[in-house]
């Protein structure tokens, strides 16, 4: 008999962000094909003998192949094990969870999904910033900014409709090519005066972030050399960020 695969979510990196359904199913497996990205303090809740294979997916670096994590998988569940893949923040969320599914399921390979908070509101809450709010903003747009400038991104994206949408823009991966978005927004008529937050590793000890306006951002961020992952926030709810933090710092001051 096949054995099962678990595609898990564990979120933007705080350990503590993992959901219980993840813990059990990291329990349940005799292996555990685990990403470049999450945090290895998972699998403090995998079993003892749990085989752990690293598949490192990281932007800019040498990365494990699609094709062949899907292939692998298949292969150990047809042994009959229990597989854990686990991904950064969620699967269905730019983390090729339907692709992997669907190989999955070609296979006759029992799969069930479990899902994680996804970057694009995990780091924005890690700074103090609501992705939504009563008279700011009417919703959220999620949008990867890793092949939004690449020849072979046939979809593309309608920068004049992120630009005049009024929803915050939560872009994932957009570090490398931040200089050609914030261009592609203001060229879309975005006020170069739009509040904007890049953060680094958001939700861990050594998150770091740059906070400013459209038009300065990407100097900002070079200057204060933050690197991959990042998210970008571009918004008026922007000017909420760190607003938790000084909070808490009042109160214990008080």
């Amino acid at each position: 008999m096949n054995g099962k695969v678990w595609l898990i979510g564990a979120g933007p990196g705080d350990v503590e962000l993992l959901t219980l359904k993840a813990v059990r199913a990291l329990g349940e497996a005799d292996v555990v094909l685990i990403d470049d990205l999450v945090n290895r303090e998972v699998l403090q809740f995998a079993k003892v003998n749990a085989r752990v294979i690293k598949v490192g997916k990281r932007g800019g670096c040498r990365s494990t192949p699609q094709a062949f994590i899907e292939r692998r998988m298949v292969q150990l569940a047809c042994e009959g094990l229990t597989v854990a893949r686990v991904k950064g923040g969620d699967p269905y969320v730019f983390g090729r969870g339907g692709e992997e599914v669907e190989t999955l399921t070609r296979a006759g390979i029992v799969v069930e999904v479990v899902n994680g908070i996804t970057a694009g509101l995990g780091v924005p809450a890690a700074l103090g910033i609501p992705v939504t709010h009563r008279g700011l903003s009417k919703g959220v747009t999620f949008v990867t900014g890793h092949t939004a400038f690449e020849a072979s991104d046939t979809v593309g994206l309608n920068w004049k409709a992120l630009a005049d949408g009024g929803t915050t823009l939560v872009i994932y991966m957009g570090l490398s090519n931040l200089g050609a978005i914030v261009s592609a927004l203001l060229k879309a008529g975005m006020k170069a005066s739009m509040p904007i937050a890049v953060v680094q590793e958001g939700t861990l000890p050594t998150q770091r972030s740059v906070v400013g306006r459209l038009d300065q951002i990407a100097g900002a961020v070079a200057r204060a050399a933050l690197a991959s992952p990042a998210l970008v926030v571009v918004g008026e709810v922007v000017r909420f960020a760190h607003s938790i933090a000084l909070q808490d710092t009042e109160r214990k001051s008080a």
